[in-house]
């Protein structure tokens, strides 16, 4: 039967586009339906915007120490609305580089919400979906409203943020990260449910603007992906920042009815105080973008509401993928870019390799930022193995002392009898550039052999890694 492609794709986030333009690469007739924005919300309303206003803090923060480095400066206040304004033209400018790419690669875009009609064939309409802010608007001569057909189609349609019965956010008072990211002004005080990487940045964020601010967690360790002893320190800089941070306890009761919030926590002990905030932020979580695509009509299995794939992102019916948020975590942008590009070259009949989730790496860009990749210690040892750990602090590495940043470490684990690095968990400067080097080295498989005759330029924060690896076998030398 002829198809009007080989390959559409739902949703142009990071995933979907790249899969995208992978199978016009590989000579796939293909388009991309979107309903909201090209780039997703990593590009819009998450990964890139929340950078830009966390720059925008960091260098208030270094402004604020200019002294310690000899420098005389006047006060550094922030100006809020330009320091938005920066971070929406970040995002403008780098959706519209989205919009080039497809075009150049000939990758048709259909502007509209999809839904299934069968296995094979899509029906779009105007979105159901109000946008965050005005959509921008679709180009001249894209396509529109309609049917279409494809051998393949990639569900890419993402998440948005969870919310828990009675804590629901209002927009207003109580924010999820799509408000959070464009305030008019800065709370004077802050209370943020969550602490996760969503949580912890924007606490951290808007702890560098002045806002007191409060992180509640659930679990009995913030950052619960994250190696203990890297959360542990976290937690130790945060609250040092003053951040207040309280774990083993959830928000029960939001009141909106005064001028702030007041809320109700409640420990794990039962025990219960009532916080009043000018603003909550909700960052509990994401749910996966399944609702109104019909999955039930050509029957998709689903799990808590996010799509069941296997390793090459093949759903149980045929010609029918997920990758991505809407596949299940981790839900980070890069790996929806990986499985994009592993489900695509599966399609084309080339040898594609089942991604392994446990070498994806992950990075919080709070201050201090954390970076991880592999198993923690805890992990590890729950898996069997025997191991071997390494630390070097950001204290003994020339490069930090220069830069006046020298809080935090590199942590490093490995099996003991095999010698393979198993994990590196990373807390201090710019250690979010830095963990690419341990995952490129997790994921050919390195040993401690490797790592240690890698010659490190100096002077170099990649200095601290190296000398993590040394003290995991007695061997660090500056430390």
């Amino acid at each position: 039967m002829s198809r009007d492609y080989d390959v559409i794709v739902v949703g142009a986030g990071p995933g979907g586009y790249v899969a995208a333009i992978r199978a016009a690469q590989l000579g796939l007739k293909t388009a991309v339906v979107e309903r909201e924005h090209l780039g997703g919300i990593c590009l819009n309303w998450g990964c890139i915007p929340t950078k830009a206003l966390l720059r925008s803090a960091d260098l208030l923060d270094q402004m604020r120490e200019a002294k310690a480095f000899g420098i005389t400066a006047g006060e550094a206040k922030p100006d809020i609305a330009a320091i938005v304004k920066r971070s929406r033209a970040v995002s403008a400018q780098l959706n519209g580089g989205i919009g080039m790419l497809l075009k150049k690669n000939k990758v048709d875009v259909i502007w509209g919400e999809a839904r299934f009609k069968d296995a094979h064939t899509l029906e779009v309409a105007a979105p159901t979906k109000k946008p965050a802010e005005p959509a921008h608007p679709a180009p001249k001569g894209i396509k529109g409203q309609g049917t279409y057909s494809a051998e393949h189609i990639i569900v890419a349609t993402g998440a948005r943020p969870r919310a828990l019965p009675g804590l629901e956010p209002d927009g207003n008072k109580v924010l999820t990260y799509f408000e959070a990211m464009v305030p008019k002004d800065v709370p004077k005080s802050l209370l943020v449910m969550g602490s996760g990487a969503i949580g912890v940045e924007f606490g951290s964020f808007y702890r560098s603007l002045g806002a007191d601010v409060t992180i509640v967690e659930l679990l009995p360790q913030i950052l619960p992906h994250e190696d203990e002893e890297v959360a542990a320190f976290a937690r130790k800089r945060f609250e040092k920042r003053g951040i207040r941070v309280l774990t083993g306890t959830r928000a029960t009761k939001l009141d909106k009815s005064g001028a702030g919030v007041t809320v109700t926590l409640e420990g794990a002990d039962g025990k219960t105080e009532t916080v009043t905030v000018d603003k909550v932020i909700s960052a509990i979580g994401v749910a996966p973008n399944t609702e109104n695509l019909s999955l039930e009509t050509i029957g998709v299995t689903t799990d808590r509401g996010g799509i069941v794939t296997d390793g090459l992102c093949r759903t149980n019916v045929a010609g029918v993928y997920a990758i991505g948020d809407v596949a299940g975590a981790p839900m980070l942008a890069h790996k929806a870019e990986h499985e994009g590009i592993l489900c695509v070259e599966a399609i084309a009949g080339m040898d594609a390799h089942a991604l392994d989730k446990t070498r994806i790496p992950g990075c919080t860009y709070c201050h201090p930022q954390i970076a991880s990749v592999g198993l923690t210690e805890k992990a590890a040892k729950d898996a069997g193995h025997k191991i071997r750990i390494g630390r070097f602090p950001f204290i003994g590495n020339g490069k930090a002392v220069a830069l006046g940043d020298t809080e935090g470490f590199v942590k490093t684990v490995f099996d003991d009898e095999t010698g393979e690095l198993l994990g590196a968990h990373m807390v201090g400067p710019e250690v979010t550039e830095l963990i690419q080097g341990f995952a490129t080295a997790i994921s050919h498989e390195t040993t401690e052999e490797h790592l240690m005759h890698t010659v490190y330029p100096h002077p170099t924060l990649s200095e601290a890694m190296h000398e993590s690896v040394l003290s995991a076998y007695g061997r660090a030398i500056h430390i």
